[in-house]
C-alpha cells in the first residue's frame, strides 16, 4: 500500500515529495494514519517481539543492520527505517561496546617474514590466506593467551587454542588445528604480526612443510592484521567484557561458545553481505 510506504519511509523522505512521487493526497495519508492507527500498532507490536527475539538470540549483540537482514531471511518484508524506528522506540540496541586495545611484542632477533599481503585483505577461494594473531584474556587465576587462525575467504575461525603460556606452542596448537580442519591446510599465505611465536623455527618449519608462503606485519603496524583484530574486537566488546572469569577455565568455555556456537555459524558479517563465515562458504560451494 502506498500509505503504508510512505509511513514507512517518513524519516527518509519528505512527505509532500512521497505524495507528489505516488500521485496520492496528502490528505488522504494523514486520515489514513488517523483511521487505522489499532491494526498499524497491532503490527508494530507483533513485528517488536520479533525483532526482540532476534535480538535475544544474537545475545543482544545486533544492531538494526543485522535485525533487518535477519527479518528479511524470514521472508518479513519491512524497511530497515522501520526496524531502526521500532527498536528504538522499544530500547532495544547493541550492547555498548567497550574499548579494546590490541597488544604485540617483536622485540626478538629471529627472522622476520616480508609483507607480501599489505592491506589487501580479500581471498579468491578457501585457505588462500590465513592469517594468525594472539590476545589476552584476564582471570583470577591470571592470563590466559588465545590464538587463532583466520580463513580470509570466508573470516572463520578455522583454528583456535589458548594456554596460560604464550610460546610457540600455542601458535602451533592452533595452526595444528586448522591444518586438521581444512584437511591439509592453506595452500598459499599464512600472515601474522611479527611476534616470536610466528617467527620462531618450529613454525616456520609447519609452514614449509605444508608450502605455505610466511608474510608478516611492518613493525607497529596493527592495520597489516587488520582482520584478525577486528575479530579480537568482536570478541572482546561483544562478548568477553560482559563476564568476570574466576577461572582459565571458564573464559575458554566462553571462547567456545562465542566462537564455535556464534561467531563462525550465526554471526553475520557486513563484508560477507551480511552472512555468517558458514553460510558464506556453504553459498559459495553451492554457487
Amino acid at each position: 500500500m502506498k500509505y503504508g510506504f510512505m509511513d514507512e519511509n517518513r524519516s527518509a523522505f519528505p512527505i509532500g515529495k512521497m505524495c507528489q512521487a505516488l500521485r496520492v493526497a496528502r490528505s488522504g495519508y494523514y486520515q489514513w494514519r488517523r483511521s487505522e492507527p489499532s491494526l498499524r500498532a497491532q503490527e508494530n507490536r507483533k513485528l517488536t517481539e520479533e525483532i526482540r527475539q532476534i535480538h535475544e538470540g544474537s545475545w543482544k549483540i545486533y544492531g538494526s543492520p543485522r535485525v533487518y537482514r535477519e527479518l528479511s531471511d524470514r521472508g518479513v518484508s519491512i524497511s530497515e527505517n522501520r526496524v531502526c524506528r521500532l527498536m528504538k522506540k522499544a530500547g532495544i540496541h547493541s550492547r555498548m561496546k567497550r574499548k579494546y586495545r590490541a597488544t604485540t611484542d617483536s622485540k626478538h632477533n629471529l627472522p622476520i617474514a616480508p609483507n607480501l599481503l599489505g592491506q589487501e585483505f580479500q581471498a579468491q577461494a578457501p585457505n588462500e590466506v590465513w592469517t594468525g594473531d594472539i590476545t589476552y584474556i584476564w582471570t583470577w587465576e591470571g592470563w590466559l593467551y588465545l590464538a587463532v587462525v583466520i580463513d580470509l575467504y570466508s573470516r572463520r575461525i578455522v583454528g583456535w587454542a589458548v594456554s596460560h603460556l604464550i610460546n610457540t606452542r600455542l601458535t602451533l596448537e592452533a595452526l595444528n588445528q586448522a591444518r586438521n580442519n581444512r584437511r591439509g591446510g592453506s595452500k598459499g599465505m599464512f600472515h601474522s604480526d611479527r611476534g616470536s611465536q610466528y617467527a620462531a623455527e618450529d613454525f616456520r618449519k609447519v609452514l614449509a612443510q605444508d608450502g605455505i608462503i610466511q608474510s608478516m606485519s611492518r613493525k607497529g603496524n596493527c592495520y597489516n592484521n587488520a582482520v584478525t583484530e577486528s575479530f579480537f574486537h568482536s570478541l572482546k566488546t561483544e562478548w568477553l567484557s560482559f563476564f568476570k572469569f574466576e577461572t582459565r577455565q571458564q573464559a575458554k568455555s566462553a571462547v567456545f561458545e562465542y566462537i564455535e556456537m556464534f561467531y563462525n555459524s550465526r554471526r553475520r558479517h557486513s563484508s560477507l553481505g551480511y552472512l555468517s563465515p558458514a553460510q558464506f562458504e556453504q553459498q559459495s560451494l553451492a554457487a
